[in-house]
Parts: structure tokens; C-alpha cells; sequence
């Protein structure tokens, strides 16, 4: 009985993974075997980094919110402390826009919530 081996699924399962190692540097890009590692590899970091950008994101907007309270005369733990106790349901993706792009509203924020 003749060997049976199915070329086709086995040639378009290394197909997929060269086409994902495109403009991978080297050996990365057309190699199979040193592809399909890369290729891993960068699954990994894509996956890890999609948590950490929500991370890096709210950071980044509270970095912004503290510099916007700080010209107001308060710091950020009581800003947010005080937005709590008055109730106000702004998060801060919102507050961070305001504070970069509407200082005025901001402002009026801010006095509310002294």
C-alpha cells in the first residue's frame, strides 16, 4: 500500500507560517523552522502586549490628569478621592481628554469637586 503523507495540508500549514514571517529579518523570513519560532515568539508578545496596553494607557492618563489637577492646586489622589464622594461618573480616558483638550471644562470640574 502506497505511503500516505497529504502534501497539500502540510504545504499550506508552511505556507501560513512564512506568509506571517514576512519582512522578518534573515533566515526568519524564509526558513521554516527558524520561522515558525519567530512567528511563536511574536504571537506571544502580540497576546502580552495587548494586556499591557491597557496598562500603558492608563498611565499615561493619569499621568495627564495629575499635571492638569497640579495647575488647579490639588494632586491627583484627592482629585479622584473627592470625584468619588461627589458622585461624579467620569472615568479616566474622559478626564484625561478634558484635561488635554478642554482645560476650561476641566476647570469647572475641578471647582466643583474642591
Amino acid at each position: 500500500m502506497p505511503r500516505s503523507v497529504n502534501s497539500v495540508a502540510s504545504r499550506r500549514r508552511r505556507k501560513k507560517i512564512i506568509k506571517q514571517a514576512k519582512g522578518y529579518f534573515g533566515a526568519r523570513k524564509n526558513v521554516y523552522t527558524v520561522a515558525k519560532n519567530a512567528v511563536e515568539k511574536a504571537l506571544q508578545y502580540a497576546y502580552r502586549d495587548r494586556k499591557n496596553k491597557k496598562r500603558t494607557f492608563r498611565n499615561l492618563w493619569i499621568a495627564r490628569i495629575n499635571a492638569a489637577v497640579r495647575q488647579e492646586g490639588m494632586n491627583y489622589s484627592s482629585f479622584i478621592h473627592a470625584l468619588k464622594e461627589k458622585d461624579v461618573q467620569l472615568n479616566r480616558k474622559v478626564l484625561a481628554d478634558l484635561a488635554m483638550n478642554h482645560p476650561e471644562d476641566f476647570s469647572k470640574i475641578v471647582a466643583k469637586v474642591k
